[in-house]
Parts: C-alpha cells; sequence; structure tokens
C-alpha cells in the first residue's frame, strides 16, 4: 500500500484510482493491462518508462473543475462523485499554481448574483473561468484583486462566455482576456494558449519524442506527416532535422500556435479525414523510402478512412504512433499488420501517475524494408550511436524543442 500521499488529498475523489498502492504495484498493473489488450504483440511490449518520484505529486497543471458557491458564501472548486461535490482545494496531484488560483478564486471572485461561475479550467499559466451565459457580468470587483493575482504564477486570466458549457468545455466565440497576456511560453520553449493540451510530465513527453526520433531518424530527403499535430511539439523537432513536414490539427488555437512553434512546417487545419486530398498532393512526389509519419491521435484511434490511407496509400517506411488508448490502438496496429507493416516495439509511458492511464509509443515498419539502410550503418552501430550523431544536436532554448 501506499505509505506518503501527501497532505490534502480527499479521499472522495475518484480521480487517481491508484493513489493508495506504490509506484511499484501501479505500474505491474499498468503493465497487465496492456499485455491484456495487446496480447498479439507481447513479445515487442517493453517495460513502462516512469517518472522520478519527484514527479509523481504535484504535476496537474492541465484541469477541469467544477465550481460551487457553499454555505460558507465562498467558492469551492472540485468534482461530482458519487452525487456529491467533492472540494478539491487541497489536492496533492494538482501544481502549486493551481492550487494558488483554486484559492484565490474562493477568496476574490463574489457572489453567483454578480459573477456566476460554472467551471474552472487551466493549461499551465493561463487560466479559464467559464460561465454558462451570453451575458458579461460586471467586473469592477477585478481591479482589487489583480495584485494578489499576480502572485498565482499564472499569465493570463480569461472570461469565457459559454452558455452550453459542459462535455464540450469550449465555445469558438465570447472569449475575453481580463488580466495578463493571451499566450505563454512552456518548459520546452513552445508557446501555447488556454485551451491548448500538453503533456503533464515534460521530462517524459521528452523521452517519448527522443525514441520516436531515434526511430524515424528524419532527414533532408524524408517528408513527414504529423496527424494530430497539436500545438508543434512534434512538428518543430522533424523541422530541426531538415525534414519536410506537414501536420494536421482541428483545433484553431493549436494551428495557430504551431504556425509559431515550427515556422518550417505546412499545417492544415480540420479533421485529419478531410485533409488526406492535400495531403496526397503534398506527398505525391515523394518516394515511398523517403516517407515517413508520426500519429497521436484521441482516444477513439485513428479515423477509420485515416488508416487506411496511412497503410494502403501513403505507405509510410516507418511510423511512429502515440496512443493513450490500448484498445483502439489494438485495433489500429492489426489494420496495419494486416496491410504489410510490423511493430518493432512498444513502450508504455507513465504519463499520469497516481491513475490507472497510461499510453504507448508503438513503433511500426513496414515489412520488407531495412530501417537502418539510409544511414549507412548496421542494428548495432545504429543503436549504439544514434544518441550522439542525432539527439544531441538539439539543446533547451526558449526557441529549440528541447531534447
Amino acid at each position: 500500500m501506499q505509505e506518503n500521499i501527501p497532505k490534502g488529498c480527499n479521499s472522495l475523489c475518484r480521480a487517481c484510482a491508484h493513489r493508495n498502492i506504490t509506484s511499484e504495484e501501479s505500474a505491474e498493473q499498468k503493465m497487465a493491462w496492456l499485455a491484456h489488450a495487446l496480447s498479439p504483440w507481447g513479445k515487442e511490449l517493453r517495460s513502462i518508462k516512469t517518472p522520478l518520484a519527484q514527479e509523481r505529486w504535484g504535476y496537474r497543471e492541465k484541469v477541469s473543475l467544477l465550481t460551487q458557491w457553499s454555505q460558507e458564501a465562498r467558492w469551492q472548486i472540485g468534482m461530482i462523485a458519487c452525487k456529491h461535490f467533492v472540494n478539491l482545494q487541497t489536492c496533492p496531484i494538482h501544481s502549486e499554481r493551481v492550487r494558488k488560483m483554486i484559492l484565490w478564486i474562493s477568496e476574490s471572485i463574489p457572489t453567483p448574483e454578480i459573477f456566476s461561475l460554472s467551471l474552472y479550467a487551466q493549461t499551465g499559466k493561463q487560466a479559464t473561468l467559464i460561465l454558462k451565459t451570453n451575458v458579461k457580468p460586471d467586473l469592477c470587483w477585478l481591479v482589487e484583486h489583480e495584485k494578489y493575482l499576480s502572485q498565482t504564477g499564472i499569465e493570463g486570466l480569461w472570461l469565457h462566455l459559454h452558455p452550453s458549457a459542459g462535455r464540450r468545455l469550449f465555445g469558438k466565440r465570447n472569449w475575453h482576456l481580463l488580466w495578463g497576456k493571451p499566450r505563454s511560453y512552456n518548459e520546452m520553449g513552445l508557446i501555447y494558449g488556454p485551451t491548448a493540451f500538453q503533456q503533464l510530465i515534460p521530462n517524459l513527453y521528452i523521452q517519448s519524442l527522443r525514441e520516436a526520433q531515434d526511430f524515424l531518424t528524419p532527414q533532408k530527403n524524408d517528408s513527414i506527416i504529423d496527424l494530430y499535430c497539436g500545438s508543434g511539439a512534434s512538428l518543430r523537432l522533424w523541422t530541426i532535422f531538415g525534414a519536410r513536414t506537414i501536420g494536421v490539427e482541428i483545433s484553431a488555437e493549436a494551428v495557430e500556435n504551431a504556425s509559431i512553434n515550427a515556422p518550417l512546417a505546412q499545417i492544415l487545419r480540420g479533421t485529419c479525414s478531410l485533409r488526406i486530398p492535400q495531403l496526397n498532393e503534398w506527398a505525391k512526389n515523394t518516394p515511398l523510402q523517403h516517407r515517413l509519419a508520426y500519429v497521436n491521435p484521441p482516444r477513439v484511434g485513428l479515423e477509420p478512412d485515416v488508416r487506411h490511407w496511412l497503410a494502403t496509400e501513403y505507405r509510410p517506411l516507418r511510423l511512429a504512433y502515440l496512443s493513450c488508448n490500448a484498445g483502439t490502438l489494438a485495433r489500429d496496429l492489426a489494420f496495419f499488420e494486416g496491410n504489410g507493416y510490423f511493430v518493432e516495439h512498444i513502450t508504455p509511458y507513465d504519463f499520469f501517475p497516481n491513475t490507472y492511464h497510461v499510453e504507448t509509443l508503438t513503433l511500426l515498419q513496414r515489412k520488407g524494408e531495412c530501417p537502418y539502410f539510409h544511414l549507412g550503418l548496421n542494428k548495432f552501430h545504429y543503436e549504439t550511436c544514434s544518441s550522439s550523431l542525432v539527439i544531441k544536436k538539439v539543446c533547451f532554448s526558449k526557441t529549440t524543442l528541447s531534447v
């Protein structure tokens, strides 16, 4: 059993299913689940990559939480569990920045009659107050609370008026920047906004990008398609190594940020399935041996027509697939194997410690092709030399992705 749960953990909270077991037990459970869900590829399944001990708590910088006006005449921030409101003001999984903002809300925002707060969302240094209305409320109260707001670590505070907010948290319109600046930089030097998705443990995410880059080895003669590319972390990496790069992303904010984070990449906005004609046109002059792909789909996995197009038309020599759902990953891998691909290996990443969630990076190779021919190296030399030949060319900075 877990012996050192930090103070402040609410026993009614259902978010952290593994908080009462050790990190070793959690890893074993996740590996057991993956071994079951990905049983056809059991031999290719590697040991799970886990975060450092100090990264297992206080790591959650992206939250979407409910609000409630309490009998103590202050706002509470939390979730609904078993039809009861669970106050998460002192949650030890939340980062210090999130905890400070929750405290600021409880002490600063006036009554529901003045400011009818419904939801609170935070992504890193960008925070959003969500009201289920189209009517902008009186904001005179904000002036006297700005001083403490500047001490929370937040750089931008937004008001979002969204009458139908719920399962779908954000709408397209009625965004108002109340305080600070509209964009921030994360630990990897990437710009992001209030609706961005970001992996919560940067060091571990960087490891996964390293592994994908080490396998794909994009070079100047290669073309790489990056689907569900988000704010451009992976896009920037491919362009750093000289590869011709295109990404597809549905979020307008993410596309805007990706164009700044990866200015050398071409970026298409929309669903991946609707962008297949443009992707075909972009790739038509690239020989098969120079086609690469990186995909990071949501939990539903690859769209059926995207999966079919990748495996039967675009046919990349190598493909890296970061998945957050082993079930849909198994479905997609079976399709790829039925269309001339084999799985090199699967590496699990514990991006969400103390929960049951686990992500995996799968590396696929087109059958009949040697993945090392383009380097002029055999496999042994490639594996022992790759980090010095490739990885170390990139360093930490505000303008360069840190890998």
